[in-house]
C-alpha cells in the first residue's frame, strides 16, 4: 500500500457513495458502491485475500470517490460510471447485446414495427424474440391477420395493402379509435397464445371462401393457420398462470462466473441467454451490477425469479419491483434449471472464453509493455477511401477493452482536401474529432494506431500537438503482399510482428475493421452520387421525389424491381413511373 492511499484511507468519510480504482495511468479500472466507503474501501487494503481481488488490489495506485445521499444512488452511479469508463475489473453487458421486441406504435394510425429498444412502461411491447428471423416471421404473419397500417408515411392514395384487406386505408378513409382499439386487443391475445377465437374466425372464413369455389383466397387462409400452428407449437406452455418472467441464476468456478436468463413468456420458456464474466470482487457485488446493467438495456417482465442467498432490496428499489427468491416449489424448479444451465456453460465454454480473453486483454496486456505503456483500453484508428481522389472520405473505428465498439464509430465526409492526398485528409478529420474531443471535454483514447503507415503517423502526431493534446500514436505498415507486417512505434521505428500472437490477430482485426468501414462508407457515397445522377435525369422527379426513392428502395435495382401499386402508394404519378421506368430500363 503506497503513502496516497495510506492517507486517504485515513480521511474516508462513513458516508454512502461510489469508489473507483485507479491504475498507474489514473484510469478507472474498477468502480464500487458502499453504504459506509471508509468500511468498504479500506478492506481492500487490510488482511488477506483471494487471487482475484488481489490482482485488482495489485494494479490500483490510487483511487477516488463520490459520497451520495442514499446506497441507492450510490449503486445508480456505479452503474453509470460502469457503462463511460468500462473498467478493466467489472463485470460489464455490451449495449449491441439486445433482443428484437414486437412493438404497437403509439401513434393515432399505430403500425407494428420490430425494435429493439422497447419502450418500457408500454404495454404494447411484445418479446425478446430469440434473433431477428424470428420476429420477422412473426411480424410477417401479424401484417396478414391484422389490417394495421404497413406505411411509415401516409399516402395520398390507398395502396396494395388495402386492395389485399391487410390495411384500413386510414391514409384515405377514416378510421374510429374503437377499431383499433378491438385490432390492437386481437393482437396482444394473439401474441399472449389466445388465439381459438381467431382461429375459429379464419377457418369459416377459409370455408367460405372454397364453398363459393374461390379456391386462391381459402388457400391464403390455409396458409395463414399454418404459419399460426407454427409459430404458437414451438413451446409449452410450463406454467398456467401465463406470466412473463425472468429466471436468473449463475454458477462459479475458480474466479469465473456464469450467469443464465431463461426467458419465459406467457407461461412458456422461448430462449435463455448466458454470459461469462471474470470476477475480480465478492460474488453477490457482481451479481448484483449484473442485475442492474441487464434491466437498464432489457424490459422489466412480470416477474424476476433469482437464487436467494443475496439482499436484493438495492435492485428493488433501482427497478421499483419486487424481486423473488423463492425456496422451493416449481418456482424454485425453474431456477434450479438456470442453474444448471449456467453450470454446464461454464464448463462447455470457459475455455473458449479463456481464449477469446488472450486475444483480448491479453494482446492489449502485450502491447502495452511493448509500448511501455499502461494497456490501451480505448483505442481509436482511422482510415482514408477514395477512387481515384473522387469521393473522399474518412472513417473512425473504437475498440474498448480489444472488442468493436460500434456506437462509438465514426463517418468523415472530406470537406477541404480534394484529390488524394492522404496526409491532408488525416490531417483534416483528426483536427475535426479531436478538437471537438476538447469541446465536448469527451473520453480521450489511450491509443491512436493509424493504418496509413508513417505519413499518417506524421499527420496525427502534428494535428495533436497543435491541439496540445497528449495520446500516443502508432502506425500499421502492411508488406508487399498488403498484409499487416510490423507496428511503427512511439519513437517512429519499425517492430515485426509475430504473425502467431494474440496481438498481431488484434492488431489486424483492427486494421481490417478500419478498412472495412470506410470503404463501405466511400461505396455507399459513390453509389448515392451514380443513383442521384440517374434520377435527376428523369422528367418530373424532382428532389423530393428522388429522396423519397433512396430512401425507400436503397439502389436503382431495387427501385426498377418496384412495383407500380408500391411506387404509388410513396407518391408517384403513373407518369412519373413511365418516365422511370423508361429511364432505368437504359441505365441498367
Amino acid at each position: 500500500m503506497n503513502q496516497t492511499i495510506k492517507n486517504k484511507l485515513a480521511s474516508l468519510p462513513e458516508n454512502p457513495g461510489s469508489y473507483q480504482m485507479l491504475d498507474a495511468s489514473g484510469n478507472i479500472i474498477y468502480v464500487g458502491k458502499a453504504k459506509n466507503l471508509k468500511s468498504r474501501v479500506r478492506s481492500y487494503f487490510v488482511g488477506s485475500h483471494d487471487q482475484k481481488t488481489q490482482n485488482l488490489i495489485s494494479n490500483t495506485v490510487d483511487f477516488t470517490y463520490l459520497v451520495t445521499a442514499s446506497e441507492l444512488e450510490a449503486f445508480l452511479l456505479e452503474l453509470s460510471l460502469i457503462k463511460e469508463h468500462s473498467p478493466k475489473y467489472n463485470i460489464m453487458l455490451m449495449d449491441d447485446k439486445s433482443y428484437p421486441y414486437i412493438e404497437i406504435t403509439n401513434e393515432k394510425h399505430p403500425k407494428l414495427i420490430i425494435t429493439r429498444k422497447p419502450s418500457k412502461k408500454s404495454k404494447n411491447s411484445f418479446g425478446p424474440f430469440p434473433d431477428a428471423s424470428s420476429a420477422r416471421e412473426t411480424l410477417y404473419l401479424l401484417n396478414r391477420i391484422f389490417p394495421l397500417r404497413k406505411c411509415a408515411t401516409l399516402p395520398k392514395k390507398v395502396c396494395l395493402y388495402y386492395h389485399m384487406g391487410q390495411c384500413l386505408g386510414p391514409c384515405v378513409y377514416p378510421v374510429e379509435q374503437e377499431n383499433y382499439d378491438e385490432i390492437i386487443l386481437k393482437i396482444r391475445h394473439f401474441l399472449s397464445g389466445n388465439n381459438k377465437d381467431l382461429i375459429i374466425e379464419l377457418k369459416e372464413k377459409m370455408m367460405s371462401f372454397s364453398d363459393k369455389l374461390e379456391f386462391e383466397k381459402a388457400k391464403e387462409y390455409k396458409d395463414i393457420l399454418f404459419a399460426i400452428e407454427r409459430t404458437t407449437q414451438k413451446q409449452q406452455v410450463i406454467f398456467s398462470d401465463l406470466k412473463n418472467r425472468d429466471i436468473i441464476h449463475y454458477h462459479i468456478i475458480d474466479q469465473y462466473m456464469a450467469v443464465t436468463t431463461l426467458f419465459m413468456r406467457q407461461g412458456k420458456i422461448i430462449f435463455s441467454e448466458t454470459h461469462i464474466f471474470t470476477v475480480y470482487d465478492n460474488v453477490e457485488e457482481s451479481f448484483l451490477s449484473y442485475l442492474g446493467q441487464f434491466y437498464a438495456l432489457h424490459p422489466i417482465p412480470q416477474e424476476v425469479l433469482v437464487p436467494s442467498e443475496f439482499d436484493y432490496s438495492l435492485v428493488e428499489e433501482l427497478l421499483e419491483k419486487k424481486i423473488h427468491a423463492p425456496m422451493r416449489g416449481d418456482k424454485m424448479k425453474l431456477l434450479e434449471m438456470a442453474k444448471e444451465n449456467a453450470k454446464i456453460h461454464l464448463q462447455n465454454n470457459l475455455q473458449e472464453f479463456l481464449r477469446k480473453h488472450a486475444k483480448t486483454i491479453g494482446a492489449l496486456d502485450t502491447l502495452g509493455e511493448l509500448l511501455h505503456l499502461e494497456p490501451p483500453k480505448r483505442i481509436e484508428s482511422f482510415d482514408n477511401s477514395n477512387t481515384m481522389g473522387k469521393n473522399p472520405v474518412s472513417a473512425m473505428v473504437v475498440f474498448t477493452n480489444g472488442l468493436p465498439d460500434k456506437k462509438q464509430y465514426r463517418k468523415y465526409l472530406v470537406k477541404t482536401v480534394e484529390g488524394a492526398d492522404d496526409f491532408h485528409t488525416m490531417k483534416e478529420v483528426l483536427y475535426r474529432r479531436y478538437q471537438r474531443m476538447l469541446f465536448e471535454q469527451s473520453i480521450a483514447p489511450d491509443l491512436i494506431i493509424m493504418d496509413g503507415g508513417i505519413i499518417q503517423v506524421h499527420a496525427a502526431k502534428q494535428i495533436l500537438e497543435s491541439l496540445y493534446i497528449d495520446i500516443p500514436v502508432i502506425g500499421l505498415k502492411k508488406d508487399d503482399k498488403h498484409h499487416t507486417d510490423s507496428i511503427i512505434d512511439l519513437n517512429e521505428e519499425e517492430i515485426k510482428l509475430d504473425r502467431h500472437s494474440n496481438l498481431y490477430i488484434l492488431l489486424t482485426r483492427i486494421q481490417d475493421e478500419v478498412h472495412r468501414f470506410a470503404i463501405t462508407f466511400h461505396r455507399s457515397k459513390q453509389n448515392n452520387q451514380i443513383y442521384s445522377s440517374i434520377l435527376d435525369a428523369v422528367p418530373g422527379i424532382g428532389k423530393v421525389t428522388k429522396n423519397k426513392l433512396l430512401e425507400k428502395y436503397k439502389t436503382i435495382v431495387n427501385i426498377k424491381n418496384a412495383s407500380t401499386e408500391d411506387l404509388k402508394s410513396i407518391g408517384l404519378t403513373s407518369k412519373m413511373i413511365e418516365n422511370l421506368q423508361i429511364a432505368l430500363l437504359k441505365s441498367i
